[in-house]
């Protein structure tokens, strides 16, 4: 069976190509700058994206997340099509259900992701063809220490400084969700997902007060709030369908952030 991977040198593409080449899949693989796609691609999974310095490149968030989408499903002869969207939507719902209305603001810098996320997920929709997916996916754990993302930037912080510096308040939370398990589920969900839209992610979310014990534990490093942050948090991530559908239990994410640490710590002494 064959599937194509595009954005594939990313964090979460690079491990789902991984993942489903010893799984015993034939995987091609393609990034969105030049994308090449074979006269029969198989089960295409969009793994393309800008996520953290959304801010800093708007034109190439647009480009990812939406543009080079659309020209994929419009020209594109593929069995399946899965684009990964992101469960920060749910911050501008009044729910985690995949049924939630998402309500945006265009005027609002920071909503560009969203916008772009929420459009690709739409020209999904629109596009009429068969076997077309979305995959909301939850705040992704495993070893991108490249990443400008929340978590890791802790990391490198208290590692190379021996300080965590928050400018969101502890008892800010968000759902997190390991790496192993959205290789695992992806394949699942692009070949015989039953709806159009999954949430993956843990089903929880976590304080940051949860998140920094074990990363402080396994540091050292010290910690300060900024006076008045703000409390950041959203709905929680409904995962029913995933449990329902394939008996998903996600791993716990707590016990690996130690590991991440040490991870790390042997990589800048290298």
């Amino acid at each position: 069976m064959r599937f194509t991977v595009i954005g594939a040198t990313g964090f979460i593409g690079g491990a789902l190509v991984k993942k489903m080449r010893a799984m015993g899949f034939e995987v091609l693989t393609t990034s969105r700058d030049t994308i090449e796609l074979p006269s029969k691609p198989g089960h295409i999974i969009y793994a393309a994206g800008v996520t953290a310095d959304f801010r800093e490149r708007p034109f190439d968030t647009l480009d990812a997340n939406t543009t080079v989408a659309a020209r994929v499903l419009k020209e594109a002869d593929f069995d399946s099509f899965l684009y990964l969207s992101s469960t920060r939507l749910y911050r501008h719902a009044g729910h985690g259900q995949e049924s939630a209305a998402i309500s945006l603001r265009s005027d609002e810098p920071d909503q560009l992701y969203d916008l772009t996320k929420l459009t690709g997920e739409a020209i999904c929709y629109a596009s009429g063809r068969q076997g077309v997916r979305i995959a909301r996916l939850a705040n992704v754990l495993g070893s991108d220490f490249r990443s400008k993302n929340f978590v890791f930037e802790i990391i490198r912080d208290a590692c190379e400084k021996g300080i965590i510096e928050l400018r969101t308040s502890l008892d800010s939370s968000k759902d997190y969700i390991y790496l192993d398990d959205v290789v695992d589920i992806l394949p699942k969900i692009a070949l015989s997902g039953k709806y159009n839209c999954y949430n993956v992610a843990s089903g929880r979310s976590i304080s940051h007060r949860d998140l920094l014990k074990p990363i402080q534990s396994a540091s050292g490093a010290s910690l300060t709030v900024r006076v008045g942050a703000p409390v950041d948090t959203s709905p929680s991530i409904n995962i029913d369908r995933l449990k329902t559908e394939f008996s998903f239990e996600p791993t716990s994410v707590l016990p690996i952030l130690a590991a991440l640490v040490t991870e790390y710590r042997k990589q800048i002494r290298c």
